[in-house]
């Protein structure tokens, strides 16, 4: 145990004589936090429209009025004809547009059906997806106030029976801004940056520079040294999920609303994952530069976009569904933003903690006996 102890202590002072290396664990994931938390984000704000009115009535500018006062669209020009809006489209000057035909007054004061035309650029399917909920929203308010004010005029003031009125409520994420969804998901990207990543450079870097030649001829065990170097790793682990955890509340507003302890608890679990995978890198390395393409080419972007991070594994083809069972990112996801974002903690989530203890185990044993094959 004390040699075990001492090798620990040998690697931190290989830290501190690294100054840089202190900087890409302590520093760089809030500034990647920053960033990514502000630059992931999903939500469509400000849909440049054009407008073809064919009109120009009173009715007309109040319905476009509806448009941008409500805050999601914004009135870039105003059309003369359908070559206007078909240019603008497809100049990417504008994502929708909006045709009033010209007895568009004259329908609403007949208590007629009036038939407006909306026009979306689908190039981006999931911003004019959104874009078209916000219009519909829009027409569908506007259309019950005309209703409201048609039955006031006579005298109809009781709706007819059977109407629905749905109270919507939503949970969780009541502003529904894509940036609390994606930011607890950076949380558990930074955390396997730092420990896979930097466990398999640390370890290459030994053979790069020959002293693990000189490890080996120490009357170190090889699970004594495998230990010591992974140790550190977990410690600096836990550092950055705390200083991450941190940034994340107080600059994003997005408190941990679960137990702390238990996702202190599932950060372990996951660690034992991504530091063995960082030992399995290090095994089939020859050098840095090939531990780190392998680590985020073959390791890192698969597991990221099998594991939901920014897809949801139910839309994925049903072979690539199989195939996320078995990545240990994807549970990590569900129990950190189940815990941040919903407050739940080991009794709702125990079998993704389970998960996260069988496969970091047997991920951990495997990659540390191919590791000691290779010292011995």
């Amino acid at each position: 145990m004390k040699q075990i102890l001492h090798f620990i202590k040998k690697e931190f002072l290989q830290f501190k004589r690294d100054p840089k290396m202190f900087g890409i664990i302590l520093v760089a994931p809030v500034i990647q936090l920053v960033f990514l938390g502000y630059a992931a984000n999903l939500d469509v704000e400000n849909v440049k429209l054009i407008v073809y009115d064919q009109n120009k009535s009173e009715a007309s500018r109040e319905f476009v009025e509806r448009f941008t006062s409500s805050g999601y669209f914004s009135v870039k020009r105003y059309a003369d004809n359908y070559d206007d809006i078909t240019s603008s489209l497809d100049n990417g000057k504008v994502i929708a547009a909006i045709v009033i035909p010209s007895d568009f007054e004259e329908k609403i004061n007949r208590n007629e059906t009036a038939f407006v035309q909306a026009i979306f650029d689908g190039s981006d399917g999931n911003t004019a997806s959104i874009a078209s909920g916000y219009m519909r929203s829009i027409i569908v308010k506007y259309s019950q106030n005309i209703s409201t004010q048609i039955m006031q005029k006579s005298g109809r003031l009781v709706k007819p029976v059977g109407s629905i009125n749905p109270e919507t409520r939503v949970w969780y994420n009541p502003t529904l801004k894509t940036r609390n969804f994606m930011v607890p998901g950076i949380v558990g990207l930074l955390l396997s940056i730092i420990t896979m990543l930097l466990t398999s450079l640390a370890v290459v870097k030994e053979k790069e520079i020959g002293t693990m030649e000189q490890l080996i001829v120490t009357p170190l065990k090889p699970y004594q040294i495998i230990i010591g170097k992974l140790v550190p790793f977990v410690v600096l682990g836990f550092a950055a999920v705390i200083i991450v955890l941190t940034a994340m509340t107080l600059i994003f507003n997005i408190p941990v609303k679960g137990s702390i302890t238990f996702l202190f608890m599932s950060a372990f679990l996951y660690i034992l994952s991504t530091l063995g995978l960082g030992l399995f890198v290090s095994t089939i390395s020859k050098n840095q530069q090939q531990a780190m393409m392998i680590a985020i080419f073959a390791v890192m972007m698969p597991m990221v976009f099998l594991a939901g991070f920014a897809f949801p594994v139910e839309n994925m083809p049903e072979i690539l569904q199989y195939i996320s069972y078995i990545i240990p990112l994807k549970y990590f996801f569900i129990i950190i933003r189940g815990v941040i974002l919903k407050g739940l903690g080991f009794a709702d989530l125990w079998f993704e903690a389970l998960m996260l203890l069988l496969m970091g185990i047997s991920i951990l044993i495997l990659s540390a006996s191919r590791f000691q094959k290779k010292l011995e």
